[in-house]
């Protein structure tokens, strides 16, 4: 068949007027289209390079010669299906070798295509569904290999999308259209779907590629088109089951297209602000992401590849949805929707797309708590689901699985590394000696190893590698990477005990701070103002504006014990920050008087942080005036450490019950709970019935210390 095929190649005409070969050429690829040999490409691997170079010639000639002529439109077809199989089948052919026969040889022809696009008068024109298709393809080739967008060819392209096509009356006038509930389907012409589903879908891939020197910014394009998207999305998100194939298709890559300009390039933040002008459209946007991602009829048609458009829904809504939920502000309104984890966890069970599974769990954990990721018992498939991504990716020559590179899998990861239940299920599982061995060529894993360095299992597990431990003291002391030098120095705090016996004796010496304060730079200003009000009462403060260089956790100890009290700034990016926790947890160790505050609204303490200040009570900072905050506080750092009343926010004006600490009325937390019950063995308690116990036998300070002790470990 391939000398055939290589014959009638070479045979096929430049002219409409002569189709010798167009319909056997067409049989063999439709067959081709069946079997999905790889065979067939590799023999005829040539004569496949020089059939797509001719279909892009006759693409860019004047197609009035030959858009009339069927077995024309069956070939373009037919190869059109040939490429997009290309792009999602055929794994032991490389990506360059698709490349070379998807991508075109010349921006001339690409100008071509464009002209005739803009001239054609019949909005429901063939040429511009094949020249749509033709795109689609390309658009789907750098969405699934990213590594190519910056061919110039790629990047001419939607340069001219960009300006010619995005940012014109025309898209503006096809998203009005869009923003009626009833829509007929007259509206959805071949020129309406290229500007919507092509033109988007293109961007989305190029921006997500994090293209360079494109011709507007997030802002711009947001600023343009970011109010019409949004009414059309909460419009439509009430009546999905009216969605027509031809909306379905739209709604996907404007869902898409937007997500790739709010990740993209800069503050993320600022682009997410320009989209949503205020907290309730933002909530608004959630709720119709949440809507889309919990109608089931969606999972049965997801397939293991982007290759419909109900997979790229699905896709395009969680990389919203993760975006936003990295929003750390956004946290406490995801936690609000009840029905959101099982929705997660039901699409990451059952979808066979790997994508969309790890974006599921990456929500999770960013908007679960310590104890709600134990009770649905995510963590244990997260992990097993992360960890063989992470193994395969690691183990294969391109350092990706399934197009997904591993520095992404890492930075996935980063977050959920911090979270309890995945570190023991790390430990569990045994996974230190694969993060030891990637360490050298993705340095994120040393951030991800602090994290897991706070559990005691792991720092047993990391001790006993003399080779690593060996390799941290010399990155402590040699590298010029002053970040990596502050994970090493916090990775090595964490595994050496010689800090727990640093001068306790100098807890009856003059100190030289009255207070330090502990927070996340994130709540610098504030931090700023509490500083300046208690420099002004007279007291003596250590704070670090500057972040620290050198050897910072020596830097930090010797803070600790040079001061009183502490007063912890809490909020979610203090939970998350390594320094923090090893920074709160040494405070604790030395005995000083620590004063929490919560200074991120709707965040309520949990994991680690939440057993360390456990007792404690908190000034809140997001419900008072600033003034009356820091009264409530100076009254609080006048007064003696009470450990054994229970954590909540002090307030004067609470209407529940309560008992009195000084003028002060504290509100009591609900009622008694019923007796706790253990595993009879020991061994087989858990870090939160150790916890419970020592609760429940008063040893508060103890519970503290042995925050990260489960049974097996005491």
């Amino acid at each position: 068949m391939d000398n055939n095929f290589e014959q009638l190649v070479s045979a096929l005409p430049l002219s409409s007027s002569f189709t010798f070969g167009i319909r056997e050429i067409t049989y063999i690829l439709e067959k081709q289209n069946i079997d999905l040999s790889s065979s067939f490409i590799f023999e005829s691997f040539e004569s496949l390079v020089r059939l797509e170079c001719w279909a892009w010639k006759v693409l860019s000639k004047d197609s009035y010669q030959w858009i009339n002529q069927p077995n024309y439109l069956t070939l373009f077809h037919t190869l059109a299906l040939f490429n997009k199989n290309l792009i999602f089948n055929y794994d032991n052919i490389k990506d360059g070798m698709k490349a070379s026969l998807l991508i075109p040889d010349t921006i001339d022809q690409i100008n071509d295509i464009f002209e005739q696009i803009n001239r054609d008068k019949d909005d429901n024109g063939p040429f511009i569904s094949i020249a749509s298709v033709w795109f689609d393809n390309l658009a789907l080739f750098v969405h699934e290999n990213p590594e190519f967008d910056t061919s110039p060819i790629i990047c001419h392209i939607n340069q001219f999308i960009g300006q010619n096509y995005l940012m014109t009356e025309q898209y503006t006038f096809y998203l009005t259209q869009l923003q009626k509930p009833k829509l007929p389907q007259s509206i959805f012409t071949a020129k309406q779907l290229f500007y919507i589903k092509t033109c988007s879908f293109c961007l989305s891939a190029h921006l997500t590629a994090k293209a360079q020197h494109f011709l507007y910014t997030a802002e711009d394009i947001l600023h343009y088109v970011g109010n019409d998207f949004v009414q059309i999305i909460e419009i439509h998100s009430h009546i999905i089951d009216m969605w027509s194939e031809q909306f379905l298709t739209c709604i996907t890559h404007l869902i898409g297209f937007i997500a790739a300009c709010c990740w993209w390039g800069g503050e993320k933040q600022k682009q997410i602000n320009r989209l949503f002008h205020s907290e309730q459209i933002i909530y608004s946007y959630i709720n119709s992401l949440i809507r889309i991602i919990s109608y089931k009829p969606f999972y049965s048609h997801i397939k293991a590849q982007s290759s419909n458009d109900d997979t790229k829904l699905i896709d395009f809504c969680l990389f919203s949805l993760q975006t936003l939920a990295q929003n750390q502000d956004l946290i406490w309104f995801f936690r609000s929707k009840i029905s959101v984890p099982d929705t997660l966890s039901t699409i990451a069970e059952l979808s066979i797309h790997d994508k969309i599974c790890l974006r599921a769990y990456i929500i999770l954990g960013e908007i679960l708590c310590n104890e709600r990721l134990k009770d649905l018992k995510i963590a244990d498939n997260l992990s097993l689901f992360f960890y063989d991504m992470l193994e395969h990716a690691w183990r294969h020559p391109s350092k990706s699985y399934k197009q997904i590179p591993i520095f992404h899998l890492l930075r996935g990861f980063l977050t959920l590394s911090k979270i309890d239940a995945i570190q023991q299920k790390t430990a569990d599982l045994d996974k230190i000696p694969l993060f030891i061995e990637i360490c050298d060529e993705y340095p994120i894993t040393f951030d991800i190893l602090w994290a897991l360095s706070f559990n005691s299992d792991i720092q047993n597990k990391l001790r006993s590698n003399t080779a690593f431990m060996a390799k941290l003291v010399h990155l402590a002391k040699q590298c010029d990477n002053e970040q990596m030098r502050k994970m090493t120095h916090g990775i090595l705090w964490n595994l050496e005990s010689s800090h727990q016996d640093r001068g306790m004796s100098e807890f009856s010496e003059e100190k030289q701070f009255d207070i330090m304060i502990s927070y996340s730079h994130k709540e610098k200003v504030l931090c700023k103002q509490i500083y300046d009000e208690l420099t002004k009462a007279g007291y003596r403060i250590w704070i670090d504006f500057d972040q620290m260089h050198g050897n910072v956790m020596d830097a930090m100890a010797q803070a600790i014990e040079q001061s009183n009290v502490i007063i912890i700034c809490m909020s979610e990016q203090y939970r998350r920050s390594n320094y923090c926790r090893a920074e709160a947890h040494y405070a604790f160790q030395r005995q000083l008087k620590i004063v929490p505050i919560l200074l991120q609204k709707h965040y309520k303490p949990d994991g680690w942080l939440s057993f360390l200040i456990g007792q404690l009570l908190y000034v809140d900072f997001t419900k008072h005036e600033f003034v009356r905050a820091m009264k409530l506080l100076m009254k609080e750092l006048q007064t003696e450490q009470m450990p054994e009343i229970l954590m909540t926010a002090l307030d004067s004006s609470s209407s529940t019950t309560s008992v009195f600490s000084g003028k002060e009325e504290i509100p009591l937390k609900g009622p008694l709970s019923v007796p706790l019950i253990f595993p009879k063995n020991m061994l087989d308690w858990t870090r939160k019935n150790v916890h419970d116990w020592l609760m429940e036998n008063n040893l508060i300070q103890m519970s503290q210390l042995l925050v990260d002790c489960n049974g097996s470990s005491l």
